[in-house]
Formats: structure tokens, C-alpha cells, sequence
């Protein structure tokens, strides 16, 4: 759990809870994503379930072994089938859950993305909350906690998970992968680890749109749909990097890009509500463009 990064608050209040022999059945692991929410719950699950008595976890007995190699008879991570944890998922897990431990003392669960439960799958779990087995400890992990019914979240221990600091970020993507963030590259990553690995990807992309941004005065708008073009293709991430394109907007010093920054909230909002994707790209660079010419707009 040391070589986990930032929260550490978070951390000694885990090692505490389990010095102290204090850990409670069930627990809600919240806050945004890609802050290491799940690493922290399978460390914790993992401590819980090693057989040493006073180094934890040790990472050396049968049951550290089985929970590296995936294999663990008493945990089980439950994710997302499709979009949603369904009903039938909660339904195999207190199947599960009501058989007693093989290895350890405890049967530990993690849900990742417990706000994706349909709500009849956290109806069901409710049941399991309220009166669960002695030996059971249930990890919920969400980004999204108001998703989550209150009866649920009432009978959990919070554990708010806070951003990341920024110079965190950049010393472990400097340390891992030899990248060095910008400052609109920070603020975009908004402490949270996992969007500075989303863009460790797609760096180009990021960069390739910094520079249509920067030289907007200077192109017409046939020459911004062309250097624009690669995000036709990117539709899996293209939230992401209209988050940037706003952070760049909004750090230009230039009151019409600033002013096109609603163009971009406009354009994460149709794409959500799934507005026709490419008609969406468009008519925010046509709008954008516009902006900044300001001429053309008044016309």
C-alpha cells in the first residue's frame, strides 16, 4: 500500500483499521476516476486476506500468491457487464458469499463501478448489506456516489478518495514513461493518474489539437476541419480531449476563445445525449472558428 500514490490519509486509515482488528463489513472506496480507487481496495482486500500475522500483506504465503496470480478462492472482483452491474451478478455473488471462507478468514468483494448497479441490482444487494455472513467484507468502488441509493450507502463506511497532486502526476509520468506534462496537460489531467495515462496515448492527438487552437487567427476554416480530422476516428476518447480543448481555450488569454468555451460544453453534451457524432464535430469547429473570427460571426 506504500507504493500506492497520493492519499495517504486514505492509507493509514486502512492500516489502522486493520491493526487495530476494527474492520467493518462493508465500505464505499468514492471519488473521481483514475485516482487508484480500485488499487486501494485490492491492497486492502489483499492485506485482509494474508496469512501472516504481522507483516501485511506479505506477499509470500499460499493466499498473496493466489490473489497475484487471480486465482483466490475467497475474493472476487465483480465489474460492469456491459454498461451496468446487473442483478445476476449481485445474485452469484451472495450465492458465493454465503459459503464460508476456503483460505483465509475473510471472503472479500470488491465491486468496481458500484454506481454502473442497475437498481434492482442494488435492491438486492441491500439484503446482503443488512445482514451479511461475519466473515464477509464488501468493498464498493464509484466515482459517481449520488448513483448510488442512500439505504446502500447509509450502511457503508465512506472512504472519499481526494485528487491527486499535480506534481505527483508529474513525477510518476516523468519516473514511468519519461513524459513531461505541460501545464494545460496538468490541469487537464485534474488529479486523477488514470486521464495522465489516457494521455500518454494519445499524446499527438493532445498536441495536434493545442496547435489548431494556437493558430486559429491564422487558418480558414477548410484548413481547421483538415488538421482536425483525426477526431472523426477518436470517438472512444473524445471526451477526454474536449476536456483539453477547454483547459487550452480557457488558458489562451484570448477573450473569443475563452467566449468559445460554451461551444465545447455544447458539443460534450450532445455527444452524450448521442447526437450524430460527426455533425457534432462540425459544428463546433465551425463555431469555434467563427468566434475567433470574429467578422464572419457578426455577418
Amino acid at each position: 500500500m506504500e507504493e500506492l500514490i497520493g492519499n495517504n490519509k486514505v492509507k493509514e486509515t486502512l492500516q489502522t483499521m486493520i491493526k487495530n482488528q476494527k474492520v467493518a463489513h462493508s465500505y464505499l472506496f468514492s471519488g473521481i476516476e483514475g485516482i487508484g480507487k480500485t488499487l486501494f481496495a485490492r491492497e486492502f482486500a489483499k492485506t485482509l486476506l494474508c496469512e501472516e500475522q504481522k507483516e501485511k500483506p506479505c506477499g509470500k504465503c499460499k493466499s498473496c500468491k493466489s490473489f497475484a496470480e487471480n486465482n483466490h478462492p475467497d475474493f472476487m472482483q465483480i465489474e460492469p457487464d456491459g454498461k451496468a452491474i446487473k442483478i445476476e451478478q449481485i445474485r452469484y455473488m451472495q450465492e458465493k458469499i454465503a459459503e464460508k471462507p476456503i483460505r483465509a478468514n475473510y471472503k472479500v468483494y470488491i465491486l468496481k463501478d458500484a454506481d454502473t448497479m442497475t437498481r434492482e441490482a442494488q435492491n438486492s444487494l441491500l439484503k446482503t448489506l443488512e445482514e451479511p455472513p461475519v466473515y464477509a467484507r464488501i468493498l464498493l468502488v464509484a466515482s459517481n456516489e449520488n448513483k448510488l441509493l442512500n439505504t446502500i450507502k447509509s450502511r457503508c463506511i465512506k472512504i472519499p478518495f481526494l485528487p491527486i497532486e499535480a506534481e505527483k502526476i508529474k513525477q510518476y509520468m516523468q519516473k514511468n514513461y519519461e513524459m513531461e506534462l505541460s501545464e494545460n496537460e496538468l490541469a487537464v489531467c485534474a488529479g486523477s493518474i488514470g486521464k495522465a495515462l489516457v494521455m500518454q496515448e494519445l499524446l499527438p492527438q493532445y498536441r495536434q489539437i493545442e496547435e489548431i487552437i494556437q493558430n486559429l487567427e491564422k487558418q480558414d476554416l477548410l484548413d481547421v476541419f483538415q488538421k482536425a480530422e483525426f477526431l472523426y476516428k477518436e470517438k472512444e476518447h473524445i471526451l477526454d480531449l474536449l476536456d483539453y480543448m477547454l483547459v487550452v481555450l480557457y488558458h489562451s488569454k484570448s477573450r473569443a476563445k475563452i467566449n468559445a468555451i460554451s461551444y465545447v460544453e455544447d458539443a460534450k453534451q450532445r455527444i452524450l445525449a448521442n447526437s450524430n457524432y460527426d455533425m457534432t464535430i462540425d459544428y463546433l469547429w465551425m463555431r469555434v472558428w467563427e468566434e475567433v473570427h470574429e467578422k464572419y460571426n457578426r455577418c
